[in-house]
C-alpha cells in the first residue's frame, strides 16, 4: 500500500522526514490526530532493519498515542518520533539540537518526550532549541522520573478492575502475581504491600526479586512459573505479548492488570480472556500515568494536580468495563471505543461550531 493510501485509510495527518547530514540525524515525526489538541508522544531511537520498518513503527506508535491520550482524558492528540540509529553509540549533541529545531518548526502541533533509547539528558538538548518538549530535567521545572506516577496509576486501575471481579476494590488479602520488578513494578509492590496484599514476584534480575522478598515479604518463583501460580490478580510489568496461547490456559487469576505495553500477543487473546470471564485492564489505559504526568508540564508542573489526574485512571478503567458490558465486547475493544467516542464528540462539536460561525457571518452580510 502506498504511503498516502495508508495515511488516508487510517486517517493520519502528517508525516515529517528530518535529516541533518552533519550530525547524522535521520528522524521521522508522525502526527496521527490533533482533534483533541497538539500531538504528544515520545522520541524513540532504534536500530531499524530498514527505513520502511522505521516508518511503520512511527505510524503504529503515533496512532497508539492518539488512543492513549484520548482514553486518559487529555486534551492532546497523538504523535511519535523515531530516530534511526544506535542509541549506545550514535548520539551527539548536534543531533538532538537539530531535531529540536525540526520540532520547533512545527509550531506546537507536536510535543515530544522521552522514549525507548532516549533519556532526560537528550530531552534537555532538544529543549535548547524548543519549548515543545516534556520530560526534561527537574531543574527546568519538569516532573522528573515518571515511574512512581505510572505505578500509582496502575495501582488505581487495578483496584477498579478488582471491584468488577470481586465486588470490592479492596486488595487486602488478595494474592497478586507481579511479573517483573523494575522501577514501575517495585513502586506498585509498595502500594500493594501497604494495602495488605500477598505478593508473588518474578524477574530475570535476581537482585530485584530478592529486594521484593526482603522488603514486602513476597514469594519468589521462576519466570516460567508465574503464569500458573494460584493468585487473584496477574500483573504483567515486564515484556509484552505475555498473554498468548501458551499462557492463557495456565492462568488462574480473575484479573489482569499491569504496566507492560502490548500485553496481548494478538487481539484474539483479548477475545479469549473475555470468553473466560477474566477482567483485563487494557494496557494503554492503565499505564497512562506517565503521559498524564508529563502532560501536566504543559501547564507548569504541579505534582499534586498531576497525581489527582492520575487517580482518574480508576474511573477510566471503570468506563472501559462499562462500555464492555454495554456493547458486549472485550475490554481491549472497549478501550478503543472509549477513545474513539471522545474524539468523535470533539469533531462533532467543532463541526457544529464552524457551522454556527458561518451562519452568523452569512446573516451579517
Amino acid at each position: 500500500m502506498g504511503i498516502f493510501n495508508y495515511m488516508e485509510k487510517y486517517d493520519y495527518e502528517q508525516l515529517v522526514f528530518c535529516q541533518d547530514k552533519q550530525s547524522g540525524l535521520k528522524a521521522i515525526i508522525c502526527i496521527h490526530d490533533t482533534t483533541l489538541g497538539p500531538a504528544l508522544g515520545g522520541t524513540r531511537m532504534w536500530t531499524y532493519e530498514s527505513e520502511e520498518a522505521a516508518i511503520e513503527d512511527a505510524l503504529r506508535l503515533g496512532k497508539g498515542m492518539t488512543y492513549k491520550n484520548a482514553a486518559a482524558g487529555l486534551n492532546l492528540g497523538g504523535g511519535k518520533t523515531v530516530i534511526i540509529g544506535d542509541p549506545r553509540k550514535d548520539k551527539n549533541e548536534a543531533m538532538f539540537r537539530a531535531f529540536g529545531r525540526y520540532v520547533q518548526g512545527l509550531n506546537g502541533r507536536y510535543i515530544t518526550a522521552e522514549d525507548v533509547g532516549t533519556t532526560v539528558a537528550d530531552m534537555d538538548l532538544i529543549h535548547e532549541e524548543t519549548d515543545y518538549v516534556t520530560g526534561i530535567s527537574p531543574a527546568f521545572g519538569s516532573s522528573g522520573n515518571p515511574s512512581p506516577v505510572t505505578a500509582y496509576g496502575v495501582y488505581r486501575g487495578m483496584k477498579a478492575a478488582a471491584k468488577e471481579a470481586f465486588g470490592t476494590d479492596s486488595l487486602k488479602g488478595k494474592t497478586i502475581s507481579v511479573q517483573g520488578v523494575g522501577s514501575v513494578a517495585y513502586t506498585l509492590c509498595e502500594y500493594l504491600n501497604k494495602e495488605g496484599a500477598n505478593l508473588i514476584v518474578t524477574d530475570i534480575n535476581k537482585e530485584a526479586v530478592q529486594r521484593a522478598v526482603q522488603e514486602f515479604g513476597a514469594k519468589a518463583v521462576d519466570p516460567s512459573d508465574i503464569y500458573s501460580v494460584d493468585c487473584d490478580i496477574y500483573s504483567p510489568c515486564a515484556l509484552g505479548a505475555t498473554i498468548n496461547d501458551t499462557t492463557i490456559p495456565q492462568l488462574k487469576a480473575k484479573v489482569i492488570a499491569g504496566s507492560a505495553n502490548n500485553q496481548l500477543k494478538d487481539e484474539r487473546h483479548g477475545d479469549r480472556l473475555h470468553e473466560l470471564g477474566i477482567v483485563y485492564a487494557p494496557d494503554y489505559v492503565i499505564n497512562a500515568g506517565g503521559v498524564i504526568n508529563v502532560a501536566d508540564e504543559l501547564y507548569g508542573y504541579n505534582r499534586d494536580r498531576a497525581m489527582k489526574k492520575v487517580e482518574m485512571i480508576y474511573d477510566n478503567i471503570a468506563k472501559v468495563i462499562e462500555i464492555s458490558k454495554r456493547d458486549g465486547i472485550p475490554t481491549y475493544k472497549a478501550a478503543d471505543r472509549l477513545a474513539e467516542e471522545r474524539i468523535e464528540r470533539m469533531r462533532h462539536s467543532r463541526s457544529q461550531f464552524l457551522q454556527n460561525g458561518k451562519h452568523i457571518l452569512s446573516r451579517r452580510k
